[in-house]
This record gives C-alpha cells, sequence and structure tokens, in this order.
C-alpha cells in the first residue's frame, strides 16, 4: 500500500474513565504510523470529531477510543452512515461484547467456559448475590473497562458498597464468584491467537493502578501454563471472539478457577496500545512488530455493521 495517497484518520481520547489510556496509546500510534510513511490525522473525540471526519474524509478511521463510544458501537455506527472503513469489529458485535452479562450468555448458551453470575440493578439485591453465589465475589458495571468500578469483596456489607459503586458507572452491574486466578490474556489478530501473557499484580489484584500506574505487575511471556492449557487458552479466546462476531483484532481475558479450568472473563473491541498494555507485549513475543500490526488492521480496515 501507497501510504502517501490515502488519509488516515486516528480517533483517540473522549470524556469517559479510559479516555486518558487512549491517549497514551495514540502516541505509541502516532509513532508507528510514522515508521509506515502515514501522518495521521489525530481527532480527540472530545471535539467535534464528526464534523472534522466530514470535512477531511479520511480513506481509513483507526479507532483507539475505549469503552463508551468507541466499544459500544456508536462510533461505528456513525463511520457506516460516512462510509468510512474502520478498524476492528463492527457495530453489533462491538455492543454485544462491550456488554459482559450478554457476552457471558452468548458464552453460556454455546457451552463456553464462563463463571455463573448474577446481574443486578440495585443494591437491595446484594442478598440475592450471596444466596446464589456464595460470600466470595467480584463486582463490576455491566458496561466499563480498565476495571473502572471493580471490586473484590466478602460478605454483604462489602458488596453492598461495591454495588454502589458499580452502579453508579452503568445501570447494571455484574456479580460473579471470586474465581482464584491467575489470569490470562489472549490477544487476536486476523483470526490468530497471540502468545498467551500471564499477568501477576503484585496486590492480587488487577485493578486500574496495577494496569497502568505501576510497574510491580509481572507480565509473562511464556504464560507459565503447559503447552496443552497454553493452546487451550488460545482455542477458547478464539471460539469466544467469534461468538460474539467480533472481527479483526481484540483481546479475550480468562481466569483459572479453584479446579484449574479456564473460565472466560470479558473480550475488548479496542486492547489498549500504551506503555503497560498487553497487544504490544503480545505482538512482539510473536515476532510483530507495531508498524506491522498497524498497516495489517488499517488494511483490514471495512464499513462494517
Amino acid at each position: 500500500m501507497n501510504w502517501s495517497t490515502q488519509q488516515v484518520a486516528l480517533l483517540y481520547g473522549g470524556v469517559g474513565s479510559e479516555a486518558d489510556v487512549s491517549r497514551e496509546g495514540a502516541q505509541t500510534l502516532i509513532r508507528a504510523m510514522r515508521s509506515l510513511g502515514i501522518e495521521p490525522i489525530t481527532i480527540d473525540v472530545n471535539t467535534d470529531w464528526i464534523g472534522q471526519l466530514q470535512a477531511l474524509k479520511p480513506t481509513h478511521v483507526f479507532n483507539l477510543v475505549h469503552g463508551y463510544l468507541g466499544e459500544d458501537g456508536l462510533l461505528g455506527g456513525v463511520l457506516c452512515a460516512l462510509q468510512i472503513p474502520y478498524t476492528g469489529s463492527g457495530v453489533g458485535a462491538s455492543a454485544l461484547a462491550f456488554d459482559k452479562p450478554r457476552s457471558k450468555q452468548i458464552w453460556e448458551s454455546l457451552g463456553l467456559p464462563t463463571a455463573p453470575m448474577v446481574v443486578v440493578d440495585s443494591i437491595d439485591q446484594a442478598d440475592i448475590c450471596i444466596k446464589r453465589l456464595g460470600s466470595d465475589l467480584f463486582v463490576k458495571p455491566s458496561r466499563e473497562g480498565s476495571s473502572v468500578g471493580a471490586h473484590r469483596v466478602q460478605g454483604l456489607e462489602p458488596l453492598i458498597e461495591a454495588l454502589t459503586d458499580a452502579l453508579a458507572y452503568d445501570a447494571r452491574a455484574l456479580v460473579e464468584p471470586c474465581l482464584p486466578g491467575p489470569e490470562y490474556t489472549v490477544g487476536i489478530v486476523q483470526g490468530l491467537a497471540l502468545p498467551v501473557i500471564g499477568i501477576r499484580p503484585a496486590n492480587g489484584f488487577y485493578d486500574y493502578e496495577a494496569k497502568y500506574q505501576t510497574d510491580t505487575t509481572e507480565y509473562a511471556i511464556p504464560s507459565g501454563l503447559t503447552p496443552e492449557l497454553e493452546a487451550e487458552a488460545q482455542q477458547l479466546a478464539l471460539e469466544a471472539f467469534d461468538a460474539l462476531g467480533c472481527r479483526s483484532w481484540g483481546r479475550v481475558d480468562l481466569m483459572m478457577d479453584a479446579q484449574g479450568d479456564l473460565q472466560l472473563v470479558e473480550c475488548n473491541t479496542v486492547p489498549g496500545m500504551g506503555a503497560h498494555s498487553l497487544i504490544p507485549k503480545a505482538v512482539a513475543a510473536a515476532g510483530m512488530d507495531l508498524p506491522m500490526l498497524i498497516e495489517q488492521l488499517l488494511l483490514d480496515a471495512e464499513v462494517s455493521p
């Protein structure tokens, strides 16, 4: 591809809880694009991004907006209306993957392993969660990322506090039994599973601080899994990704339960690309550099409802 004849827009930022993560990742992408001879049109979606797209008429859009707008299908819907090819999953798949309970319902219906759950919209339902799942629980908003609003709790009072916080971010909260771990993640690029990464946060909980604000989290590549479990994790990730209708690239997170079985946790359709992010680590372990990845994703861009 002669990129000098193309107009590539990089959409990033926004106003959500992951906007700063997106802005950091955008700097990584800008450097990678420039090495390909692309001078990207950078647009923070905290501005009049639709008007800018209409005026500039880019040939490709790289979507790096995390969370609301970027991963829930809204941004893709606008780009489809404007007939601008964009990276990543289409509108329907993005909306489905962003809704964690809906994702888990799809996986359950196909017999894919994922922990049981209770979905609540009020703290008055806290006792139901304990009756069904026990007292050692994990709580998170139904539609959020980067562990924002997520809590590990034991007992009724801490659960009520956690639900209060989670419901401040979304109208529904997802409650699951707390899996002992370890946690693993599998990047997916164009139908191929990247090497599994084992995640070992220093405080035992891979929260926002462990993901972006500390260098104490350990990322194990090789993952530490046996070859058989490594292959199983990759296959599960591919099946979970495909079950939601996702395409091009993404990341699937898994955790190990008390019996040593892998359980699907969630699917991310716009993975992070910053200094602490997981896809760049997995891409490097697979022998690919970031410019190569970026070019492949841009070539794969399409108008995808």
